[in-house]
């Protein structure tokens, strides 16, 4: 198993379907190790959600999108906000990717929790943002909140088939 360089995503990205299309600017989000994912929307959680010994009886936590000021930014309070990230994933079934927090969130008290992009998944993802930060936390829409690594596989799987193939796209 390896991890992509930047020249390995950037040569993906030149496919079709494309390993990431919905970018910003694809100058600054390539990384040296990664990808970084910018943020489209914030939402606050309304419900409580339920995991449950099958899926037949996962409950997901409903939401209730937040609106960004005249500055395209918004004031988060201390808690959990599901995000929405503007670019589209297209994973081949050979490769994997874990998503992990900007470092300069984390030196505002903030964390984005995510969970494995499995091989083959395709969709617009969202992760858990926890404002830890006492006083809070601004930020803008389009900005880096997330980096992706992506990791080939020792070899083809058959492929994610769970409920959040094709999510927000």
């Amino acid at each position: 198993m390896s991890v992509l360089a930047a020249r390995d995503i950037r040569r993906l990205i030149k496919k079709t379907p494309p390993l990431i299309e919905g970018y910003i600017n694809l100058d600054e989000q390539v990384q040296t190790n990664g990808f970084d994912l910018t943020l489209r929307d914030v939402a606050e959680l309304q419900t409580a959600g339920k995991i449950a010994v099958t899926n037949s009886r996962r409950v997901l936590s409903e939401l209730a999108p937040l609106a960004f000021d005249s500055a395209e930014s918004i004031e988060l309070a201390p808690g959990s906000y599901m995000i929405t990230y503007n670019e589209i994933v297209h994973l081949p079934k050979n490769l994997m990717a874990l998503g992990r927090p900007r470092s300069s969130l984390l030196r505002c008290g903030v964390n984005v929790g995510t969970a494995v992009w499995d091989a083959g998944y395709e969709g617009r993802s969202q992760s858990l943002l926890i404002v830890h930060n006492p006083l809070g936390f601004r930020v803008q829409k389009n900005a880096r909140v997330a980096q992706l690594v992506f990791f080939e596989l020792t070899g083809e799987t058959e492929g994610y088939k769970g409920i959040y193939q094709r999510e927000n796209i």
